[in-house]
């Protein structure tokens, strides 16, 4: 039996508390407003919660790979550009 290293990464490496079908919604700010929310939560003591928030998006949007559709993907690219405004960065 094959055991994934992704299973293991969402599983133990504190993963955010994130709303059920958040990668799934609709509106880029609002899932970068949410991915926020959770990275700035006092109980992850994330040093970076700017990275931790794109660790995520990236990490969801790579595991998903071609099973992600193109709308879709096109809101989570909107979502990246959409963090790096709420975070101040360029």
């Amino acid at each position: 039996m094959v055991k994934k290293w992704s299973r293991a990464v969402t599983t133990h490496d504190s993963p955010m508390d994130l709303a059920a079908g958040l990668f799934t919604w609709q509106d880029p700010i609002r899932i970068a407003q949410a991915l926020k929310k959770s990275a700035l939560d006092p109980k992850r003591k994330s040093k970076d919660p700017y990275r931790s928030a794109m660790s995520m998006l990236c990490f969801y949007m790579n595991r998903a790979g071609k099973d992600l559709g193109p709308q879709q993907k096109k809101i989570l690219e909107k979502t990246k550009i959409e963090l790096r405004k709420l975070f101040g960065r360029r």
